[in-house]
């Protein structure tokens, strides 16, 4: 071999491996949850086991909620939420995700699912991009969801389910920089004729968990407390149809 061939992949290997060890690190500097969540939700009621977050209901109803990060989100910034629904009979899960990103492991529900076989029905849901990885698993596994819940997100990679009746919840907030509105309005083609979208006045991103600012994002009119009552009472509303 030429020894300036030999150079060149040398130099294309050296490229590689340093374009893969940044995008290893970038995935690693995630957000953790707030000194406010901690103040709202004491880490000794919710379990960590196989790194899911999970709360189980005192009274369960039959119904259990799988629920991806956003991206580069630590699992416990959704505790506050994922209490509130626990609350009502719901058991929700949190797993964590490869690379902190779930469109990288879709299939992580198997596990929750594998751990609560005596779970009648589960839906699935994330925020943002965990929204799309859960989306990605509902579409390749229909017969194992039966409803999807959207945070500040909405189908991509490829997820269409214009023309089915699955249940859909797209909560989003009218101050998000993220996942604009438009951004929303222009996803509606790709969901279900069950799909019910929900605007909270004066949310943004960041707060449909509890991580602190996100940067691209718009400031909120109203506290991330007041916002995530919000969406608990949304989403139970909604999630009254699978009882």
């Amino acid at each position: 071999m030429k020894k300036w061939i030999k150079y060149i992949l040398i130099g294309l290997l050296v490229i590689l491996l340093v374009t893969f060890a940044g995008f290893y690190i970038w995935t690693q500097q995630t957000r953790d949850a707030t000194d406010e969540l901690y103040s709202l939700v004491n880490e000794n009621e919710w379990s960590n086991e196989d790194n899911i977050v999970t709360f189980l209901p005192e009274e369960p109803n039959g119904t259990g909620i799988v629920l991806y990060p956003g991206g580069k989100v630590e699992p416990e910034a959704y505790a506050y939420y994922a209490k509130g629904l626990a609350e009502e009979g719901y058991l929700v899960a949190i797993p964590a995700v490869r690379l902190n990103l779930a469109m990288l492991d879709q299939s992580r529900a198997e596990d929750v699912f594998d751990s609560h076989p005596s779970i009648e029905k589960w839906v699935i849901g994330g925020h943002s991009l965990g929204g799309v990885g859960a989306a990605l698993y509902a579409q390749n596994n229909p017969k194992k969801i039966e409803g999807i819940i959207f945070l500040a997100s909405y189908p991509g990679g490829g997820a269409d389910f214009s023309g089915t009746d699955l249940p859909m919840l797209l909560l989003y907030g009218e101050n998000d920089g993220l996942s604009t509105v438009e951004d929303i309005k222009e996803s509606e083609a790709l969901l279900s004729d069950e799909a019910l979208l929900h605007g909270i006045k004066g949310g943004n991103h960041a707060q449909f968990g509890m991580y602190g600012e996100q940067p691209g994002d718009m400031a909120a009119a109203v506290s991330a407390k007041e916002q995530q009552a919000e969406m608990m009472s949304v989403t139970l509303e909604w999630l009254t149809t699978f009882k």
